[in-house]
């Protein structure tokens, strides 16, 4: 569902940012992407999400490039960055009907849809709140509901939990397994050891914009040869970090 092939992304001729990443997700997978802050990571999800292209190299969404099938790709992905900014004076139930209009679906199934959506976080009570008096776990899970609004194949976050209380980031981390396990193609991005322990079927770890490793947990430890998917990360940084 989503291929990378040799990407880079370039912004001076002096700092290459994304150097050669190659990889694959398939449908029924959580990918993970993990690294520190400053290794590529959010430059490399918005490439993904069209929201930037790539220097060289090509990034392919069910086979599709957004050279000549942007449109189609856009409806086959959702995306949700930790950075969005919902707009502080609508409501829940506004920005709902406003990208459902978006993105074309049927007013017969719009209620549906809501009701069900805005049930399994907890938003219902707060649907005709303003933005700007909810919380910030609040306002995730609205963005998380508003990005998969049109239920994408293909799903991209970057940070999903960052910030998030732990109820509010045990219900995103349920969620995202739900959608791995109806076939969904997760690609997720996090710094965070226990997100990425416990979601993802694969992990590439990116340091200074190269991916390093890639494998299961179990595997990243074994090649470690450590005990620990902490001390896995941190001996793999301290092999390829540099200065």
């Amino acid at each position: 569902m989503i291929q990378l092939i040799d990407v880079h992304k370039s912004y001076t001729k002096e700092h290459e940012t994304i150097k050669g990443v190659s990889f694959e997700v398939h449908e029924g997978q959580i990918f993970g992407l993990l690294g520190p802050n400053g290794a590529g990571k959010t430059t490399l999800m918005q490439m993904i999400a069209t929201l930037m292209k790539p220097t060289s190299g090509q990034i392919l969404i069910d086979g599709l490039s957004a050279d000549k099938a942007l449109l189609e790709i856009h409806r086959k992905i959702g995306f949700l960055t930790n950075e969005i900014k919902l707009d502080p004076l609508s409501t829940p139930n506004a920005l709902y009907d406003f990208f459902a209009n978006l993105y074309d679906i049927p007013k017969d199934e719009l209620k549906d849809r809501r009701d069900e959506s805005f049930a399994r976080f907890g938003i219902s009570p707060f649907a005709e709140k303003r933005i700007n008096e909810l919380s910030t776990g609040m306002k995730q899970k609205i963005s998380i509901a508003i990005s998969l609004i049109h239920n994408p194949p293909v799903i991209i976050f970057d940070e999903p939990t960052n910030g998030l209380d732990i109820l509010t980031s045990k219900q995103v981390t349920d969620y995202l397994k739900e959608l791995r396990d109806k076939g969904h193609a997760i690609i997720l991005s996090t710094h965070i050891f226990s997100v990425a322990e416990e979601l993802c079927d694969d992990i590439a770890v990116l340091i200074d914009g190269s991916i390093v490793a890639q494998g299961s947990v179990d595997m990243l430890i074994e090649q470690a040869q450590v005990n620990t998917f902490e001390e896995a990360f941190f001996k793999i940084y301290v092999e390829n970090h540099k200065e």
